[in-house]
């Protein structure tokens, strides 16, 4: 979901600042379920993840007076909620230090960058510029179904955790790499590596099931 512009955040700050109820309740239906999704990235099960939406929100409110506007709403809520999921996180064991998270391993073969299309396309932005080679093979509910959905989301999730971060934030939540950037603090270089090899290894996967299925 895109951020608000202008006057719309604006006022959206305005009335949260006001204490008014409605625009309280309009925020979390906004961003809810994309906290919980990528609060989920740092801690160990949804139960917890929840608990870091529910502290972050609490801290929304607490520091709202202290909303300067130099970052988007939307990126202020989230650096927020990365941090509370990042201590939670520490408190749990789970702590490892983020650069070493993207490392590509010694055997790892990344897939080819012409293969996916720029950010700046104009109809299908980072999209793959070609299919699966044998896409056309496999019935088309098969490709769209729940199992297609599943081996990308598994995908992701097998993902080394700064690439996995990454992804879902440019891929899944739709974010502009400016944005993820400023929220995790890495450079648009870092961001464009840990994204690119994100989707080479999700895109492996996912040749892997299809060819799978065209053989079968």
């Amino acid at each position: 979901m895109r951020p608000l512009r202008g006057d719309d955040e604006r006022r959206l700050v305005e009335a949260l600042r006001a204490g008014e109820e409605e625009a309280f309740v309009a925020l979390i239906r906004r961003h809810g379920p994309a906290m919980s999704r990528v609060a989920a990235l740092w801690v160990k099960s949804p139960s917890v993840a929840e608990d870091v939406v529910q502290e972050t929100w609490l801290n929304v409110l607490g520091a709202l007076e202290r909303f300067e506007g130099r970052s988007s709403l939307r990126t202020w809520i989230f650096a927020i909620l990365v941090n509370c999921a990042r201590r939670r996180a520490e408190r749990e064991g789970r702590s490892i230090p983020f650069a070493a998270l993207g490392e590509a391993g010694p055997d790892e073969q990344e897939v080819d960058a012409d293969r996916f299309l720029d950010d700046g396309h104009p109809r299908f932005p980072s999209a793959w510029a070609a299919p699966v080679d044998t896409w056309a093979a496999l019935p088309e509910e098969r490709l769209l179904g729940r199992e297609a959905l599943a081996v990308v989301a598994e995908a992701i999730a097998a993902l080394p955790p700064a690439q996995r971060e990454v992804i879902t934030l440019r891929d899944v939540e739709g974010w502009p790499a400016a944005e993820v950037c400023a929220l995790l603090e890495i450079s648009e270089g870092n961001q464009r590596v840990l994204l690119h090899r994100a989707r080479s290894r999700v895109r492996r996967a996912f040749e892997a099931y299809v060819n799978e299925g065209a053989s079968s």
